[in-house]
């Protein structure tokens, strides 16, 4: 599959800032990305240090005094991604609660409600239907500090809150699971999004409880332990103001039919 994706981020820097941004599309065996990216403050051209990070993840750093600063991202994608082998660490490091997902508050409430999970390979989905329907998309309805458990008690949020509550209602009952920033095209309204992965049968599986976007077209940007490790853009030590965000994504032909329920990985 082809796909195209790119954005655009218009960004006033009040103070000096060390700014981190996530919206290349991540290192992964079998995918060959033709990409451009730049970054220009008050006109002028920069350059930012790229840093590698898990799961092919890379995380683009730059510094930069006070000024409008203008970040352009483009790229072509083509093939599929080979599946990653999670490794030991993996596996531990995405069972234990984390900021925005507290698994451990949650123990009682996912073992009443889907029992043990270790063993089932059909918790994943269960867990997303649920969420799919125990959930309301609405925009605007969470804040950035809101986590799992203000998601389950408020009943509605965005996809980042979608994928934080199936994270952690998956760690409590004993399946490892990870969030992912993702281009997704086919996703009405067009944006970032925020997926789930379960280890499922000796791999990581990609769940949508938003179902907003075919499984299949999405492409990796960032993947970690919740919205935390996965921003698309970080702040430290200045004053920023975001003017505006454009996002695109699209596959070249026909959009792929998903019905959410059999298993796929992130292509």
């Amino acid at each position: 599959m082809k796909r195209d994706v790119s954005v655009l981020l218009d960004v006033e820097v009040h103070a000096e800032s060390l700014l981190e941004f996530q919206i290349a599309v991540a290192h992964q065996p079998g995918v060959e990305v033709i990409e451009s990216l730049s970054f220009e403050l008050g006109g002028v051209r920069r350059t930012a240090k790229e840093v590698s990070g898990p799961h092919g993840s890379r995380i683009h750093v730059l510094r930069c005094g006070a000024g409008n600063l203008r970040t352009e991202y483009s790229a072509r994608v083509l093939g599929a991604a080979r599946p990653e082998p999670p490794s030991d660490y993996d596996l531990a490091l995405y069972l234990r609660p984390s900021r925005f997902v507290e698994s451990d508050k949650m123990l009682g409430f996912a073992a009443s409600e889907f029992g043990c999970g270790i063993d089932d390979p059909e918790t994943p989905g269960r867990v997303a239907a649920w969420v799919a329907d125990r959930i309301g998309y609405l925009p605007g309805s969470s804040a950035p500090s809101d986590s799992a458990v203000d998601t389950l008690l408020t009943s509605n949020g965005v996809c980042r809150d979608f994928s934080h509550l199936m994270v952690a209602l998956l760690r409590a009952v004993g399946v490892p699971a990870r969030v992912a920033s993702v281009y997704p095209p086919g996703c009405m309204p067009m944006d970032f999004h925020s997926v789930a992965e379960a280890y499922v049968d000796g791999g990581w599986q990609v769940f949508d409880p938003t179902r907003l976007a075919p499984r299949s077209s999405l492409v990796r940007i960032a993947t970690g332990r919740d919205a935390a490790d996965i921003a698309f853009l970080g702040n430290h030590g200045g004053d920023i103001t975001v003017n505006g965000l454009w996002v695109r994504s699209f596959v070249d032909g026909p959009l792929p039919y998903d019905d959410h329920i059999h298993p796929t990985t992130i292509n």
